[in-house]
């Protein structure tokens, strides 16, 4: 038996493995270059809304990568700090009664009479 022989099977699952790969890839950079489109979209009309023109706000509108991080880092560090302390003390309660159904080898047995004479 021959391991490395290519067959048809072997091309078409390897070209459509690739192609679901590169597709989910584009997907998600149109979603990436589409959002702050949307979400920009929205924010020029909430402040049509207001009465407010949103072409004297342009600039402001553009949020550089620096101020995403440092958004992102303030986010991380005050959602990080919310969860409990903990002593990292481990303790172990002693059972005062170490017999149980579920521990028991007996409930495990079969009650069936073994004969040597049988055989």
């Amino acid at each position: 038996m021959n391991f490395l022989a290519v067959t048809s099977d072997t091309w078409t699952i390897t070209l459509l493995g690739w192609l679901i790969v590169f597709a989910a890839l584009l997907f998600l950079v149109g979603i990436f270059l589409l959002v702050p489109k949307i979400i920009k979209w929205g924010v020029k009309r909430n402040l049509r809304y207001q009465g407010r023109n949103a072409v004297d706000t342009e600039e402001h509108l553009d949020i550089t990568g620096e101020t995403n991080a440092a958004i992102a880092t303030a986010l991380c560090l005050f959602f990080n700090e919310m969860h409990d302390e903990e002593s990292n003390v481990i303790t172990i309660k002693q059972v005062r009664r170490r017999y149980s159904p579920w521990n028991s080898k007996l409930y495990g047995m079969n009650n069936v009479a073994y004969d040597k004479n049988k055989r």
